[in-house]
């Protein structure tokens, strides 16, 4: 029952938050200054690699409350872009880092932020990008899958993607999509593919679950200490976004996805 709770409040995190499409977003002053902070670190970033960007970027909202149901939209209620980073859940905490580290300014975080949300730009349920591999798999991509790249123990499945185990859908308006999902068991993240991991890689908790890629999401950060799991999370021991040892993360998920920012 636990995983399954977890599974949904995952997934309502992944279904809902953005600003009607027929104007710009409000956009609280408490975010706006997020969003300038994190302008700032990209504008002093000079040539600094692009995993490296995304570890300073993602390190400015560490501490920042985790948010539930964040997004705002379903197959009966108009999208909204919401644009608000007072509390964050994990896909909109990826959402805002990978925007900013393509943003000089504010005018281009929000229009960078709707071309990572939605399948061609357009702020609409039915196009946004709802499972974590959309990322990698739908037109002008975010990152590219290198999970197969990583280990011999790589394991593909076909999932279709929405559909429940017992005919129905997660989200209500949006098409089951057919794709071959590729993990690595947690078993098989060995030295071999904690040291293949890079700063910056976006990291999703695989799940065995009908119509699931992943339940959570969130980024790698190599340390002195060894690789560590910069996320937002949900649990009530933390409940913000936290930093958390890849080695103990592991212990608590069946296995991983990899994608690596372009």
């Amino acid at each position: 029952m636990r995983i399954i709770v977890r599974i949904l409040l995952v997934l309502a995190a992944f279904v809902c938050a953005l600003a009607p499409a027929s104007g710009a977003p409000a956009v609280d002053d408490a975010s706006a200054r997020k969003i300038d902070e994190l302008l700032a670190v990209r504008a002093d970033a000079g040539n600094l690699g692009r995993g490296e960007l995304i570890e300073r970027l993602s390190a400015r909202l560490l501490g920042t409350p985790y948010g539930a149901n964040m997004l705002i939209g379903s197959a009966t209620e108009p999208e909204q872009l919401v644009v608000d980073l007072r509390r964050v859940d994990c896909f909109t905490y990826l959402d805002y880092i990978d925007a900013a580290s393509r943003s000089a300014d504010r005018d281009q975080f929000l229009t960078n932020l709707v071309t990572t949300r939605y399948i061609d730009g357009r702020v609409e349920f039915a196009q946004r990008k709802h499972f974590f591999t959309d990322w990698a798999a739908r037109e002008r991509p975010a990152a590219t899958d290198v999970t197969a790249s990583l280990s011999p123990a790589a394991v593909t499945t076909t999932k279709h993607l929405n559909a429940k185990a017992d005919g129905g859908l997660y989200l209500p308006g949006v098409a089951v999509l057919d794709r071959a999902v590729t993990h690595i068991p947690s078993a098989a993240v060995d030295g071999g593919v904690s040291a293949a991991l890079r700063t910056g890689d976006y990291l999703g908790a695989y799940t065995p679950e009908a119509g699931l890629d992943v339940t959570h999401v969130g980024i790698i950060v190599e340390t002195s200490a060894g690789p560590v799991f910069r996320n937002a999370s949900s649990l009530a021991a933390h409940n913000q976004v936290v930093d958390t040892p890849l080695a103990d993360y592991l212990r608590t998920i069946p296995g991983i996805v990899v994608l690596r920012p372009l």
